[in-house]
């Protein structure tokens, strides 16, 4: 018998102005449906490959994460249709966990907390004795060791740097993961230990039924009453910077005067925009910043560009590349400015 099909939400037309007074209850919205429950059914499947007894819970929330004590994960609201995947990408410049490989990244990390939650591992001495105290206060921000060996690599800017909650979650990951062959790839790495106690540490609760059995949900969609725009006018604030100043020189060198052409050369402000999310995704990449710290600059760019009637009169894949740098160069040095100011 065919299976009746899936009703469409009332506000999938929606202009994103509309969807944005919307409240997050009034989606009505499930997690176990499309893409993000096909990956949810890809993470059973590797646990299942690893022998432990254990499937976490989901529920949507605004935000990935996984509760302290709690066996379950979190899901962001925008994974569960699409049209609600292009909102996210439209009002952030980033869709964190958009593609496959990045969502089963996510659910692997956050899979490390729920099975850590459900055996309350890190209270065994030989845990705190290889990754450190749980309960040490998370850091608002960090600079991590590009070149330690002491930690996997898996989320980017070298994440399980973060924290010791955060680096039990990190090895798991590498860990879990069908073909990783992590004792090869971290061969002669000391992190090589962590591993190697994850492995021991999973093959002894294989098959053991967890102690935590909560299926508690934390701070749900269905009880959230706030607009999809509060939400995001926060998010953004979390992201502001005071935007650094550009100057008109910085802009004539990347769009240097020359003939614009009949119409078939862009105005820089159009090219500009035309790679806005590229750029920023980019640049974000290769910083760790938010994809939001650059889009404030681009902005920026592309006001002062109109102004200017500057034109593309180069190579646009040349172009791009010297704007990344410039956003990058332009932003860490802001940052280094900003964060020594508040450590002094």
């Amino acid at each position: 018998m065919p299976r009746p099909r899936r009703r469409r939400p009332f506000w999938a037309d929606w202009t994103d102005d509309e969807l944005l007074d919307l409240r997050f209850w009034d989606l009505g919205l499930r997690v176990g449906r499309g893409a993000i429950a096909r990956r949810m059914e890809r993470l059973h499947e590797e646990l299942r490959l690893a022998k432990l007894n254990f499937r976490p819970h989901y529920w949507l929330s605004e935000e990935w994460f996984s509760p302290d004590g709690i066996p379950g994960i979190a899901i962001p609201f925008y994974l569960a249709h699409p049209r609600l995947t292009r909102l996210e990408a439209q009002q952030m410049f980033e869709i964190e966990g958009g593609t496959e490989e990045w969502c089963m990244q996510l659910l692997r990390h956050e899979a490390g907390h729920a099975i850590d939650s459900a055996f309350k591992l890190h209270r065994r001495h030989t845990w705190r004795r290889t990754f450190g105290s749980y309960g040490r206060s998370y850091p608002q921000s960090y600079v991590p060791n590009t070149r330690s060996k002491n930690y996997v690599l898996h989320l980017d800017w070298w994440y399980a740097q973060s924290h010791p909650a955060e680096d039990f979650a990190e090895t798991f990951a590498v860990w879990l993961r069908p073909g990783s062959q992590w004792w090869k790839h971290y061969a002669g790495w000391p992190v090589l230990r962590k591993l190697e106690y994850v492995d021991g540490l999973m093959h002894s609760i294989a098959g053991r039924r967890p102690i935590v059995h909560s299926r508690r949900h934390v701070e749900p969609l269905k009880h959230n009453r706030r607009t999809l725009r509060e939400h995001y006018e926060q998010k953004r604030r979390h992201y502001s910077i005071n935007v650094p100043e550009v100057y008109d020189s910085e802009l004539r060198r990347l769009f240097p005067q020359g003939v614009p052409g009949t119409g078939r050369r862009p105005s820089a402000a159009v090219f500009l925009r035309r790679n806005q999310h590229e750029l920023c995704e980019l640049c974000s990449r290769g910083t760790g910043e938010h994809p939001y710290v650059f889009a404030q600059l681009v902005q920026e760019m592309i006001q002062r560009c109109r102004a200017m009637r500057l034109y593309l009169t180069r190579p646009a894949e040349d172009t791009r590349v010297d704007v990344a740098i410039f956003l990058t160069t332009h932003i860490l040095t802001y940052m280094h400015r900003v964060r020594h100011r508040v450590a002094v």
